[in-house]
């Protein structure tokens, strides 16, 4: 799928593509456990949130907040940290402390000087609401998964956008999960520019993207709007 010559609508994923939520999730494990002594890797913690929030997203649809304390307690479990379930809700309420990454409000702005901007989240309108709070650009349409009632990989972000908007027409999604946005975007044919900052080698099987950038300011520059 080639980029649309006349692009009218750009939407962004939001958490790991605009937002650094490892490091947010990681700091609050950590300032969690430590208050039990309990002291947590980053890779390790990473990779089980990933594999434990994805599973329970997979199943019945729940809010954000509690996927995000039923993740804390499995993960509690499985490193053996003894954690009282009560106290789960500690990464739900880390959230207004993710932060953006360093060049993403300055390249958001300047896409919204020559595009319509939306956002297409795995999250909560409430702790969106919150995220949103760290950014310097008013966007045109938000899809959450909260109003969809389900989670990406699922395609219901992405065909309730395309209605809202009339068609896939001039839209150019921008994002950083291949699980989450690229895979979807393949199936929906939305081209789909994926900002791979871990560079992650895909295998022979995967769906590819429209491009690959390292960071926002490329998607920017390949999209005219630097």
């Amino acid at each position: 799928m080639p980029l649309p010559k006349n692009i009218t609508w750009v939407t962004f994923d939001v958490y790991g593509t605009i937002i650094d939520w490892e490091t947010g999730i990681y700091e609050a494990f950590a300032r969690e456990a430590a208050k039990d002594g309990v002291e947590i890797e980053r890779e390790q913690l990473i990779e089980l949130f990933h594999e434990v929030s994805r599973e329970i997203e997979a199943g019945s649809y729940e809010l954000y907040a509690e996927v995000l304390r039923r993740t804390a307690i499995a993960i509690a479990k499985r490193i053996g940290w003894d954690m009282e379930p009560a106290r789960s809700r500690f990464l739900p309420e880390s959230i207004p402390r993710w932060l953006p990454y360093r060049e993403a409000n300055a390249q958001l702005v300047r896409f919204a000087k020559k595009y319509r901007l939306g956002l297409i989240a795995n999250i909560d309108d409430k702790l969106l609401g919150q995220t949103r709070r760290h950014l310097k650009t008013d966007f045109d349409l938000v899809v959450t998964a909260q109003q969809v009632r389900a989670y990406k990989p699922d395609t219901a972000h992405f065909t309730e956008f395309a209605r809202r908007i009339g068609g896939k027409r001039g839209w150019v999604h921008i994002a950083a999960s291949h699980h989450h946005d690229v895979a979807p975007c393949a199936k929906q044919r939305v081209p789909v520019i994926w900002v791979n900052r871990r560079k992650v080698k895909l295998a022979s099987g995967q769906a590819k993207p429209t491009a690959e950038v390292p960071n926002l300011r490329e998607a920017a520059r390949l999209l005219g709007a630097l």
